[in-house]
């Protein structure tokens, strides 16, 4: 499945860099509007974003960017729908960790293999996670957490918005690479997740930055560390995890468009070159920002590239938590 991921960018990579001939398809397009499906409800961040990058790429098509919402199931009944598709571009999935990496590792049936339904169009951005824990915890860094760990194994609990999110694989990503036993608590949703560590339920968890660092300054949490390769700009007195101890240690979740594989090479790069063109926007940078979302603007094989080394990544961590193979 990763080596399919590089094998469509590369494709799509050439006409990107203009060594093949544009079809006629291509020269036209798009003559009527384009679906952008989503795999969220209205008014959540997938969303915002889906229709602030859709507002400005209408504009340097010439026609409209249909937002469509097909909630459920982790985002996956959107991919298929996109991965039943018909591969001409004009039926577009925003994707995310979720979709494109972690449901294709541990669910049976969801119904499409990424590497083989989907062609990578453009990686939109990134976002890190901020480890956070109740202030009435012991541990002060990333390293006194660890060590508590160790010394109290099985008694260290931390919260998620569910099993196989982001921040459940990034603490099973802790238990490897730090060799902790820590308990996982699920709960239905993030807002349960972090009030959990505030209320002292459990003693830590890992958050978006955009709802983490109010709490922090509010001091009804602490920062132990940020998940992603550099400190984030909003908090740079919060070292990585990388400089509290753990080498190589990175997690960060995307946000990307795909279409269905099989679009004609000259369509990727032309959407490829829009959307890129749409991220530097000043209006879209400071709406994304406020997402802390970090900005990337690739080609399809960058970002193609990108997804084949996050499935590299997931799939032992998945099979580890117990994950792989779910119903």
């Amino acid at each position: 499945m990763d080596n399919r991921w590089i094998v469509l960018a590369a494709v799509a990579g050439l006409a990107v860099n203009g060594l093949t001939a544009e079809p006629a398809a291509a020269q036209t397009y798009p003559v009527r509007p384009i679906r952008m499906v989503v795999g969220f409800s209205p008014g959540g961040p997938a969303d915002v974003m889906a229709r602030l990058i859709g507002q400005r790429m209408a504009i340097s098509l010439g026609q409209p960017i249909v937002v469509e919402n097909r909630a459920g199931a982790g985002g996956t009944i959107a991919a298929r729908v996109v991965a039943d598709s018909e591969p001409d571009g004009y039926t577009l999935l925003l994707g995310n960790t979720s979709t494109l990496v972690i449901s294709p590792l541990m669910y049976k049936n969801v119904g499409y293999d990424p590497g083989k339904a989907f062609a990578p169009i453009a990686r939109l951005g990134t976002t890190s996670d901020i480890l956070v824990a109740n202030p009435k915890f012991p541990a002060k860094s990333l390293g006194e957490l660890i060590a508590y760990a160790k010394a109290n194994p099985g008694k260290l609990n931390y919260s998620t918005p569910g099993i196989g999110t982001p921040p459940h694989l990034i603490g099973e990503m802790l238990k490897l690479r730090a060799g902790v036993e820590i308990v996982h608590v699920p709960y239905k949703s993030g807002g349960q997740s972090i009030q959990a560590v505030v209320a002292g339920e459990v003693q830590f968890t890992f958050e978006n930055p955009a709802v983490a660092l109010p709490l922090v300054q509010a001091g009804v949490v602490r920062a132990l560390a940020v998940t992603s390769e550099a400190r984030h700009p909003q908090a740079p007195d919060v070292p990585t995890l990388v400089e509290g101890g753990l080498p190589d240690f990175v997690s960060v979740s995307f946000t990307g468009v795909v279409g269905r594989a099989g679009i004609p090479a000259a369509i990727v790069g032309k959407l490829n070159a829009v959307i890129n063109e749409s991220l530097k926007s000043p209006e879209v940078a400071a709406t994304l920002a406020k997402l802390a979302v970090d900005v990337k603007s690739e080609t399809p094989a960058e970002f193609g590239a990108f997804l084949a080394e996050e499935m590299t990544t997931m799939t032992p961590v998945i099979k580890a938590a117990g994950l792989q193979g779910v119903e």
